[in-house]
């Protein structure tokens, strides 16, 4: 199965001294390096309607266009997962992420993610990248995915969530009680030292994680943030930073913390609660095809509730 693409954008002054390969993955970050090398090499990819070589350095304004065909995907097996679907047409579909499904196939979770779902649920995706995959949530997260089934769908997503027109809201459960909501504006890359791990570092990439209270609990707060970004962990890497971790996040929350004076029923619910407590509420994009804005919303995960319970309970 093949599947014609056809993409053009102008070189940003920014990625001016670049090389063309190195360019044309900034500018279209869903395929491979080494695949938009292949298309400079066969001529699918252009410069300004020409003929250049992958380490061909560039000045700014050209226009890099592709036609090329993209072969269906063959390296992911399809198989029979359970999907929660909260809608579908012939587009798009979005999923309620339930925690402990990994999104994407990489190293240690070969298959049984969502994208394996996806290809079993509808086999046309393996014919777009990453089987129409266009954003992700961490393994331990839940809520709202939104994929793409056409190219068209694809491109327009991507765009989106580039222009930082999609929204996205999630909810979550600190350690601490805060003051008020606010703003993190503080750019996210690869931890110096501990390469499985992000963190707030100079050489990152912008971020930007904005948070209003919902409940102030005696040693937690229950949050609602809003996301222009979409960094890897950075909702867990912001809240960290400015020193209110994500209850149960074994990464970037420390050593679980017992409020003095907690009693057995809250002590054993912060024990038992082994994953980060944030979930992706609401999510709204423009849709590809009529251009109507859309917006879905999926409740609290059943572990999320019970924990909110115990601190409201604790409360009193």
């Amino acid at each position: 199965m093949t599947r014609q693409i056809q993409l053009s954008a102008q070189v940003p002054d920014s990625l001016g001294g670049q090389r063309l390969d190195q360019a044309a993955a900034e500018l279209f970050p869903d395929y491979s390096r080494s695949r938009l090398q292949s298309w400079i090499k066969s001529g699918d990819l252009l410069v300004d309607g020409e003929n250049r070589k992958p380490r061909e350095k560039i000045v700014g304004g050209e226009t890099i266009s592709i036609d090329a065909e993209l072969e269906a995907d063959q390296r992911w097996e399809a198989q029979p997962i359970d999907l929660d679907i909260v809608y579908e047409d012939d587009h798009l579909l979005v999923i309620n992420k339930p925690t402990g499904l990994v999104v994407h196939p990489a190293a240690g979770n070969r298959d049984s993610t969502l994208l394996n779902a996806l290809l079993f649920h509808a086999p046309d995706l393996a014919g777009l990248p990453r089987a129409g995959i266009v954003h992700r949530i961490d393994k331990e997260t839940t809520g709202l995915l939104v994929v793409a089934k056409t190219l068209k769908a694809h491109h327009s997503l991507v765009a989106q969530l580039q222009a930082k027109t999609a929204f996205r809201e999630y909810e979550a459960i600190v350690t601490g009680v805060m003051t008020g909501g606010g703003k993190v504006d503080e750019p996210i890359g690869r931890h110096p030292t501990q390469r499985t791990k992000q963190a707030v570092t100079f050489s990152g990439k912008p971020a930007v994680t904005h948070f209003r209270l919902i409940k102030r609990f005696r040693a937690h707060t229950h949050i609602r943030l809003q996301l222009e970004t979409g960094r890897t962990h950075q909702i867990r890497v912001h809240m960290a930073y400015i020193r209110y971790p994500l209850l149960g996040d074994p990464t970037y929350g420390g050593r679980l913390k017992i409020p003095k004076g907690a009693g057995e029923e809250l002590m054993e619910a912060l024990r038992s609660f082994k994953r980060q407590a944030l979930h992706a509420k609401k999510l709204g994009v423009e849709h590809p095809e009529t251009g109507e804005y859309c917006e879905w919303e999926v409740p609290l995960p059943e572990d999320f509730r019970s924990i909110l319970a115990v601190l409201e309970n604790d409360d009193d």
